[in-house]
Formats: C-alpha cells, sequence, structure tokens
C-alpha cells in the first residue's frame, strides 16, 4: 500500500471516529474541530521557539502571534488598526507619536500590561534582539511612559513609515516583569511564554503539535471567538493534503500545501481559498550567497549564477503560478517599487564568459568551481529550490553539495555568517524602509541576529539612498531614492531575487473573520469563529 493511499485510510478512519475507530493522531487525542469552536491548523516546520522578540522566523510568528501582540494590526489597505493601542495622536511636525494603551488588557499570568511594558519592549529588549526594531527605534530621541496608559514616542526626524514598526512580528510587546534584567535567550519563561493575546500557551507536544487555549481574560469583549487552536506538525507534504481533505485539519498558510496542489483542494466543497493576508508583508525570495567568501565575493561570479537561473522555470514548475517573478530588491507590490533595472536572462554562454574572465577554466571533471549549499529545512518547495539550483549551476560548470540542517540549525548557520550559499525570504513590511532597507545598509552587519544584512552587503551610497528616502516626506522624492538604490543594487546582485511570493490560504468553509486584515495568518486570530 502507498503511503498517501495508508494515509486516506487512516484519516477516513479517524473522521469516523464516532463508529468506534479510535484516534490515532497522538496518543488517541483528537485534533479536528472540536465541539466547542477548536481549530486545528497545519505549521510547517515545526519553529524553533514560539517567543517573537527572540526568533522571526515564519512559524514562530504564525504561532507566537496568537500570544504576543503589537500596538497595532494593519487592514488590507495597510490603515493601522488598534491592538494594544486603543487609539493614537501624530504631532503636526511629525515627530512625536502618543499612544493610548488598552486598559484591561493583562498578561497572561494576570499582571496589568502597561506602558512600562511598551518602554521596556521598544527601548530595551527589541533594540538587542530583533533585526529591524533596532533600525526603527534607535531613531527616536525619547520612549517614555506619560502614565500607566499612555507612552510616547518623540523622533530625532520625521520617519514616514513610523506607524508601520507596530505590528506584532515587528514590535511585539513583551511582559517587563518577567524579561527585564534576565538573560532573555535562557529566561524559565521561554518555555511557557506568556504574551497579551486571544490565546495563550498550553502545551507543546515536540513533533506533534502546540497547543493554544483561549483567553477568559481578553480585553475585547466576545473574542476570542475560537476555545482552543492545535497547530499540527505535520512533515510529509501529502498527510498535510490529506488532513485538509478528510477535516482533521481547517487550516493550512504559506507552503504548508505543495503548490500543484492547491488548486485541487481549494476546489473542494467544505473548503475555502484566498490570496488576502500577505500584503503587509509581500515576501520576496532569493538565493542569498556570503559575499565574505570566495568565489561570491565577484561580481563576476554572481551574475554569472543569475544568468544560469531561470526564474520562469521557478516560478512555474517550482511554485506553480503561485508567485510571480522578482526583478529586484523590491515586490512590485510594495510602494515605491521601480521595474526598470537591470535584466539577466537566462544565458550559460554569458555565464561562461564571465566564469572564463575569472579565469576559473573547466578541469578534468568540467569543473570550475566548487560550492556548498545550505538547504531551507522548511518544507518540500524548498529542497525543490536547493535542487534546482545545484541542476542551474552544473549546467555553468559550478559543483553544488546540498548540506541539510534543521531549523535551528540553518537560522543559527545563516546568522552567524557560516554557508556558502542558501535561500531565504523576507518581508517587506508594507514599506521599504522597515522590511527593505535592512538586508543591504552596513549598519545591519549583525553577527547573531537572523534576516538582518547576513550576506554581509556593503556600499555606502546605497547606504545614504536607503538612510535619505527613510526620512523624506515628499513621496515624489522617496521615490526616486528608491528607484536610483533599486538600479544599483540589481547591478550589483548582494542576492540573487527571483520570485515575488503569492501563498494561499486555505480554510474550512465554516470558518469566519479568520483573514481580516493584511496580516493575514500572522494575526491573532481573534475575530476567527465558525458560522
Amino acid at each position: 500500500m502507498k503511503r498517501r493511499d495508508f494515509n486516506t485510510l487512516l484519516l477516513s478512519g479517524l473522521a469516523a471516529g464516532a463508529s468506534g475507530v479510535p484516534n490515532l493522531w497522538h496518543d488517541g487525542m483528537a485534533y479536528a474541530q472540536t465541539e466547542g469552536g477548536g481549530l486545528t491548523a497545519l505549521l510547517t516546520p515545526e519553529p524553533p521557539m514560539l517567543v517573537l522578540p527572540l526568533n522571526q522566523q515564519q512559524p514562530t510568528i504564525v504561532a507566537g502571534s496568537k500570544i504576543y501582540e503589537g500596538l497595532l494590526n494593519f487592514d488590507f489597505d495597510l490603515n493601522p488598526i488598534p491592538q494594544l493601542a486603543e487609539s493614537w495622536e501624530i504631532s503636526d511636525d511629525g515627530l512625536t507619536y502618543t499612544f493610548h494603551l488598552q486598559q484591561a488588557a493583562r498578561w497572561h499570568d494576570g499582571t496589568p500590561f502597561t506602558a512600562d511594558d511598551v518602554v521596556f519592549s521598544c527601548q530595551v529588549m527589541l533594540m538587542e534582539l530583533h533585526p529591524r526594531a533596532r533600525g526603527n527605534f534607535e531613531r527616536c530621541e525619547s520612549i517614555t511612559a506619560l502614565d500607566a496608559h499612555t507612552v510616547q514616542f518623540v523622533l530625532k526626524e520625521p520617519f514616514a513609515p513610523f506607524l508601520k514598526a507596530f505590528e506584532a512580528g515587528s514590535a511585539p510587546i513583551s511582559p517587563k516583569h518577567i524579561y527585564e534584567g534576565t538573560d532573555y535567550a535562557n529566561n524559565p519563561a521561554n518555555d511557557h511564554p506568556i504574551g497579551t493575546g486571544p490565546f495563550m500557551f498550553k502545551e507543546w507536544v515536540r513533533g506533534s503539535h502546540i497547543h493554544l487555549v483561549a483567553n477568559p481574560d481578553y480585553y475585547v469583549d466576545g473574542q476570542p471567538g475560537l476555545t482552543e487552536i492545535f497547530f499540527r506538525i505535520v512533515p510529509d507534504a501529502a498527510s498535510r493534503s490529506v488532513a485538509l481533505e478528510s477535516g482533521e485539519a481547517q487550516l493550512s498558510s504559506w507552503n504548508d500545501v505543495e503548490m500543484f496542489d492547491v488548486d485541487r483542494l481549494a476546489s473542494l466543497p467544505h473548503l475555502a481559498k484566498t490570496s488576502q493576508g500577505y500584503e503587509f508583508f509581500s515576501p520576496l525570495l532569493w538565493y542569498e550567497p556570503n559575499l565574505r567568501r570566495e568565489p561570491f565575493n565577484d561580481l563576476r561570479f554572481r551574475k554569472a549564477m543569475m544568468h544560469l537561473l531561470d526564474k520562469s522555470f521557478i516560478v512555474e514548475r517550482i511554485m506553480f503560478n503561485q508567485a510571480k517573478a522578482a526583478t529586484g530588491p523590491l515586490c512590485s507590490t510594495t510602494p515605491f517599487y521601480e521595474g526598470d533595472v537591470p535584466d539577466y536572462a537566462k544565458d550559460a554562454e554569458a555565464a561562461a564568459a564571465l566564469l572564463d574572465d575569472m579565469g576559473l577554466a573547466p578541469d578534468a571533471d568540467g569543473i570550475r568551481a566548487r560550492i556548498s549549499f545550505l538547504v531551507v529545512p522548511a518544507g518540500e518547495m524548498w529542497t525543490r529550490l536547493a535542487e534546482y539550483f545545484r541542476q542551474a549551476m552544473a549546467a555553468g560548470g559550478i559543483e553544488v553539495t546540498l548540506v541539510s540542517t534543521d531549523m535551528a540549525g540553518w537560522g543559527q548557520a545563516v546568522s552567524n555568517w557560516d554557508f556558502d550559499m542558501t535561500n531565504n525570504l523576507l518581508y517587506q513590511n508594507a514599506d521599504p524602509a522597515l522590511g527593505v532597507a535592512r538586508s543591504y545598509i552596513s549598519s545591519n552587519i549583525r553577527q547573531g541576529v537572523l534576516f538582518t544584512n547576513t550576506e554581509g552587503y556593503e556600499n555606502p551610497e546605497v547606504d545614504r539612498l536607503f538612510a535619505e528616502a527613510a526620512v523624506a516626506l515628499d513621496p515624489a522624492e522617496r521615490q526616486r531614492l528608491y528607484s536610483e538604490v533599486q538600479k544599483i543594487l540589481v547591478a550589483e546582485l548582494p542576492v540573487l531575487w527571483v520570485a515575488e511570493q503569492q501563498y494561499p490560504t486555505l480554510y474550512d468553509n465554516r470558518l469566519t473573520d479568520v483573514i481580516v486584515t493584511g496580516t493575514g495568518v500572522n494575526g491573532n486570530f481573534a475575530t476567527a469563529r465558525y458560522a
């Protein structure tokens, strides 16, 4: 019997549990929708932790954003909406931002949430740990608690996208009374995360599931609408598809489901599909070289690699058209995108000429260079991207050895610059100053911090253009500066951009109000419920 056939038979039995067939998912526990309104969501891969200030990898944010919250969220048009801040004002000169906080919010241990938690998070903890928050909050002249429920940020100079720095993934607020003065990475609370969100941590069985339960003291009346959430860890893509087919799981997102299987699953009568909920992030995928190492520090080698890649093949055959070919460091859905940039068409002869110019002649086996590739351990799509890279480079005489690790190992290797090549995917966070500049400015080369300038690119002109664009208030001036910096980056290829990701979310059509903001499944699910 084939594995898929076995999974189908097993899950058919699970669905028939009322007929006396025991549930075998995990020690007899059932994870499907419970009578009281529980949700089972797929999560791929298993996150290294759930503490958002310490880790911003995709699966951590999906699960952790139900526990932790930011001051704001954003609608589909990227307008700010309340979360831990119920209202706010901006001074006429654009320097002072005053937030009025939810007065009924409490931490999951019962401690009141106050402005001191916001000051500690933004001024201390996130400045040390977060790949984006430091660049945002170092712009502040002061961060002050005016009273228990009012916090004021005063900027050194205007910063147009400042409000967008406060969503949960960008600025998760942490409990001061738990973390102040501690070794953040080894704080015992990391094993039982404490937030203000609509769901509280209950259990994590490694390799099986993460169990969250409704917060009975959540500060919004009538929320959450779900009683609990199980995040199921299912390593095999076929098994994840079967879980959706059978109803054992009611939600998938990001790359939980194989791209070739999306349309088939979306056609099932009990499932719905949406592409909304990724507007804030506009995720961009690339191949990332370590520019500190030879031969990647030579622009000719990077250009040769780019000429050996076929972005159309990646979009059509690996992403199954759930993506769009990328042209550079900004997605076409991000403000200030510039499409008039250099193009690197697939051209093996051009690649060979560049490698010849470097003196990388083929040896007796036809090999010009040998490199390693650190595979992203996040599912089948990433494995295929690595395998395709190996195949594409072989056509140019570049021999690629694939290196496997787990998610924590990958994050440690990339953040500590211990790699030749890898893939990466970063959120653009609604503005180039928030989600794009961090990957290319030299001040954000920070060893040990993931999702910074981990490739090690340095260009003073790029630093200048990003800095000026961040503080310019005239949209036309910002466009001019960002257009210029995009042209420089595409000419210098610090990374090899390949695809603007357009992920689907599949969900049980009985669910309502599950994807309600531009942060989608990275939102807190407070409004989600069964009709």
